[in-house]
């Protein structure tokens, strides 16, 4: 069980308000079609004892095909000498969980026993101005993903504020280091188009228990 004090608690609750949120990429992609697909990023709170702590469901898809997100996640929160650590699980039954970034009853169905916790892959996020968030896969390139038949460690970086989402992923050789996959034409850049920060209160940040909710 997670417990932190209520200046961590008051530093997690601001932060995830500033993450937690639905955001697409519609003017990056109305400007630039032939290069950038429009797509949209969900972050979801979850209650306090789906990962007995502040966590999250996440999703990404195409605007077309929102019932088959191309990236799904559920994410714990922490806060520890001013680093925001996200960690990341998979879920074996993450079908069940498709399209719940726009319909959030979904997850009424996730079971805590297809937890998977991915290790090496959180994100380390630091405050660098107010509001103001970057965030890199944790170091030691231990994230791995699979792409077109080979193995390859995950880079990830994200700037977020009160409207933006800013992120690039790249996949990279284990052995050579070189880029194997990951946008060619530069960082994807949103918009929050809504804001599900109302969902959170500082009961859900200070993890008093299974009873408290998001």
């Amino acid at each position: 069980m997670m417990e932190h004090s209520t200046e961590q608690a008051q530093s997690i609750l601001e932060f995830a308000k500033t993450l937690c949120g639905e955001y697409d990429n519609l003017l990056q992609s109305q400007e630039n079609p032939k290069d950038f697909a429009r797509i949209n990023i969900f972050f979801r709170p979850l209650p306090w004892d789906v990962l007995e702590g502040p966590g999250f469901y996440s999703e990404q898809c195409y605007d077309y095909a929102p019932w088959n997100p191309y990236r799904q996640g559920l994410h714990r929160l922490n806060f520890e000498d001013g680093i925001f650590k996200i960690e990341n699980f998979g879920y074996r039954s993450f079908n069940r969980l498709a399209g719940a970034g726009k319909h959030p009853e979904l997850l009424n169905s996730l079971k805590t026993d297809e937890l998977e916790p991915r290790c090496g892959c959180a994100m380390h996020f630091t405050c660098i101005g107010d509001g103001h968030y970057q965030g890199s896969v944790e170091p030691g390139k231990k994230c791995l993903v699979p792409r077109d038949g080979k193995m390859t460690y995950l880079v990830s970086e994200v700037e977020v504020n009160q409207t933006d989402w800013i992120s690039r992923d790249r996949g990279f050789d284990p052995v050579s280091d070189e880029q194997c996959w990951g946008s060619e034409h530069g960082k994807l850049r949103f918009k929050r188009v809504h804001w599900f920060g109302n969902e959170l209160n500082e009961d859900w940040a200070m993890s008093r228990g299974s009873d408290a909710r998001s």
